[in-house]
């Protein structure tokens, strides 16, 4: 059973405004982690933003979203906090769900008494979306100085919610590429997160609807617009009084589709935030300023490793965790970088699992969002579009100099997959900082200046072998012939796939003549000559792989001309290294890494 001991106190100086921002400040409580965005001012009277999150990929999605209004919150003078639900992102596992949906309902209520004592503040707002608009109803009576709640594309019916799971599950695992026996069935589980049963009943047996009296005195439901349950659910909430305003949540699609090609409706952000001020403004003004506590760090303890959450950076600008053994420390520390948007607990929280595995090993690592990823707030000046961007390399050298000053003399090794594993490859070559490097899945080794990240993305270009096998499949097919799927951007894809290798055989001979080539060529002779270990995981039927095979040649994990150089290809995998027998093999390269660096 996991444990919480929470200590210590921290004190972090303000943002320097070259730098923007500073993240917000992390804060342990029960056996999670939340995020205590300050107000830049007074101005927003007696009122504190409590956010109760949604669950799943819808979560993923969210994540920046919700710190972008957070930090607008700020500006508008009133403060906010955010959490993971108990055992979801960075929270311990293993804790006791049998009260069920209770769990985090009181989570909630804790969150919002936490709140009130961190901000001074007594009348409390929360925003909401999906799952989290359940179990803030549930919640609400129980919430001392509860104003107002937004409901942002609520779940209306649990019942329904679930069944509409499964399907969006099976449709991001069919994506993905896996097939039937290495899909999660056993409960209620998406992009490889998977609901507490206690949790997934209670909410089986929700149902918004139901409501019987007034929850607050003011509600705000942004309803999609293609689903009449949400529109009907603002009806229901009208009838017992109150003020309840309804708009659009337009541009839901495309936030909560998938984190790497997210588009943030930052007009909803904006009306939001409006929402929230309009209310905060007719609120009474506390006649005595509250209690202030002092912002708590502290950290999370559980089986054989101590999680701390912190600030670090310029301005304490990165937010990140500290994932340390509490046995005697082994080998080089693990410094995970982002993967496209993904928050750093991960895909289907892998980060926090390997990470948490690791130390049990005896191996520390940290585990961070890059600026205007998730948590961390993007750097003045920097393109909105931060993946593939050289901007990211002051990132990795913040958190090589946070580790340097924590941990002297202890060697760092990089790690990332698809773009974290393109940004730990330029760094590694470029910084002597670095002893080595475990890269999972780069699509490339140089990104052509000017070249879109958004085209290439939604390119979305697969193997030859892979759509072949897709295709083979008969859901896929069914799939194809329903029109769920591209069929004009597939058949451009296997074209362009079938041209590439046409191309690639006449470029293969002018490999190394080419502005690509110099420059892959160049950073790989740069770590060759300082002798740093790199080691390559690939997935079978990767576009990486092909990428590599370009320019290298393998045989038996060795490449030729580069002793340094080692890979590894693992079947039956998909690109985000879903199947456990994948994230194993991770785990154990990282150990063999760390573990050639002794401490």
């Amino acid at each position: 059973m996991n444990k919480e001991i929470v200590i210590g106190r921290e004190k972090f100086a303000p943002s320097e405004p070259a730098y923007g921002r500073a993240a917000a400040q992390p804060v342990v409580f029960g056996a999670t982690v939340g995020l205590f965005q300050d107000a830049d001012s007074g101005a927003g009277g007696n009122a504190a933003v409590l956010f109760a999150s949604p669950w799943g990929l819808e979560e993923l999605c969210t994540r920046k979203f919700w710190r972008i209004i957070s930090e607008k919150l700020a500006a508008e003078g009133i403060p906010s906090f955010r959490f993971d639900w108990p055992g979801t992102g960075d929270g311990l596992d293993g804790g006791d769900f049998s009260s069920g949906f209770t769990v985090w309902s009181d989570a909630l209520v804790a969150g919002a008494e936490l709140l009130q004592n961190l901000s001074g503040r007594q009348r409390i707002i929360v925003l909401s979306q999906g799952m989290g608009s359940t179990i803030a109803a549930e919640a609400a009576a129980r919430i001392d100085g509860l104003e107002a709640i937004g409901f942002m594309a609520p779940v209306v019916s649990g019942r329904h919610y679930i069944r509409e799971l499964s399907i969006w599950s099976g449709m991001v695992d069919a994506d993905l590429g896996l097939d039937e026996t290495q899909r999660d069935k056993s409960g209620v589980s998406i992009a490889s997160l998977k609901l507490p049963a206690e949790i997934g009943e209670g909410l089986r047996r929700s149902n918004l609807m139901t409501l019987d009296s007034k929850l607050v005195p003011e509600c705000l439901v942004l309803a999609r617009t293609d689903r009449p349950a949400d529109k009907e659910f603002a009806s229901h909430l009208a009838q017992f009084g109150g003020a309840v305003t309804t708009e659009d949540y337009t541009g839901y699609d495309k936030l909560v589709s998938n984190p790497v090609i997210s588009q943030l409706p930052l007009d909803i952000a904006d009306r939001v935030t409006d929402w929230v001020a309009s209310v905060a403004s007719r609120l009474p003004m506390a006649e005595n300023k509250g209690f202030v506590a002092p912002i708590q760090g502290g950290h999370l303890q559980g089986d054989g490793f101590r999680d701390t959450p912190l600030r670090f950076g310029k301005g304490q600008r990165l937010y990140g965790v500290m994932c340390e053994p509490l046995i005697q420390k082994q080998g080089a520390t693990i410094l995970f970088l982002t993967s496209a948007y993904d928050r750093h607990a991960g895909w289907g929280r892998s980060i926090v699992h390997i990470s948490r595995e690791l130390a049990r090993r005896g191996i520390a690592s940290l585990r961070f969002d890059s600026a205007n990823a998730s948590d961390s707030p993007p750097v003045p000046g920097a393109p909105d579009q931060v993946l593939y961007h050289t901007a990211q390399n002051a990132d990795v050298a913040e958190a090589l100099e946070f580790l340097k000053m924590r941990e002297a003399a202890v060697p760092v090794v990089v790690a990332g997959r698809c773009s974290g594993a393109y940004l730990g490859f330029q760094n590694a070559a470029a910084e002597p900082g670095l002893a080595g490097a475990v890269l999972v899945n780069p699509i490339t080794f140089y990104w052509e200046p000017g070249r879109s990240v958004d085209e290439a993305v939604r390119e979305g270009n697969r193997t030859l072998e892979d759509y072949g096998s897709r295709l083979l499949r008969a859901s896929t097919f069914r799939r194809l012939v329903r029109g769920e799927l591209d069929f004009p951007g597939i058949a451009r894809n296997v074209a362009g796939g079938i041209g590439r290798r046409i191309r690639g055989l006449a470029r293969r001979l002018l490999r190394h003549r080419t502005t690509e080539g110099k420059a892959v060529y160049k950073a790989f002779a740069a770590l060759k000559d300082r002798n740093v270990p790199v080691q390559l995981l690939y997935s079978y039927r990767d576009p990486g792989l092909e990428y590599f095979d370009f320019y290298f040649d393998e045989k038996d994990g060795k490449v030729s001309g580069y002793p340094n150089v080692s890979v590894e290809k693992i079947a039956d995998a998909d690109h985000n290294l879903t199947p456990e027998h994948a994230r194993k093999a991770y785990i154990d390269a990282l150990e063999q890494m760390a573990r050639r660096f002794p401490v």
